[in-house]
């Protein structure tokens, strides 16, 4: 697979929002211009360069059917798709939605048994005033995705979901739920001694 960086995935996810190809108009109507005219013809340059974008006669770019191989192609599967763009940046459940134009509900059953073999980690974190799953890929998920680029997809098996697992990820996300409330500190410590100490004794 192709690195790409989080400029290089905005790039090419503004072009398959437009259908394939994008102009200069897409681009300033987009997140895009905050990162000013020199880094944006930069990285423009570096995706040109890396056959990820072709120039048009018009001015325009369009996105290269190498590119869209990466993260778009219908023969990788969602889990290879999302541990791929995990694997660039963390996201939430909407950001993956948006990014793969996959169904939320295939999402969340593939993203689920992701994270029951200890693929990705979900964090809820507040986002104005909201608690949101965010999802990141782990380092068995990146072993996992690298070797599909030698072994391909179809031979990848999921294993039996260990239940320390579970419970490992239920007491994290206690810790975690319990930081974001409004309890005095000495409390919150004293919760999470507590749960630290039930994990220790659960040998997990």
């Amino acid at each position: 697979m192709r690195k790409l960086g989080t400029i290089d995935l905005e790039i090419l996810h503004l072009a398959i929002n437009e259908n394939g190809t994008f102009n200069e108009t897409n681009l300033e109507n987009s997140e895009l211009k905050r990162l000013g005219v020199g880094k944006l013809l930069d990285s423009l340059a570096t995706l040109k360069d890396r056959k990820m974008i072709s120039l048009n006669s018009n001015g325009s770019f369009s996105i290269t059917e190498l590119a869209k191989e990466i993260l778009w192609s219908k023969s990788i599967p969602t889990w290879g798709k999302i541990l791929r763009l995990l694997h660039i940046k963390s996201c939430n459940i909407g950001q993956i939605e948006n990014i793969l134009k996959i169904s939320r509900n295939e999402i969340i059953e593939e993203i689920e048994k992701l994270r029951k073999n200890q693929l990705v980690l979900m964090s809820p974190q507040r986002i104005e005033d909201k608690v949101v799953k965010v999802y990141e890929i782990l380092p068995e998920g990146i072993i996992k995705i690298d070797k599909t680029e030698t072994e391909g997809f179809g031979n990848t098996e999921f294993g039996e979901v260990k239940q320390d697992v579970e419970i490992l990820s239920v007491i994290e996300l206690i810790k975690k739920e319990i930081q974001d409330t409004q309890l005095e500190q000495p409390k919150k410590d004293s919760i999470i001694q507590k749960l630290s100490t039930l994990k220790e004794k659960l040998e997990i």
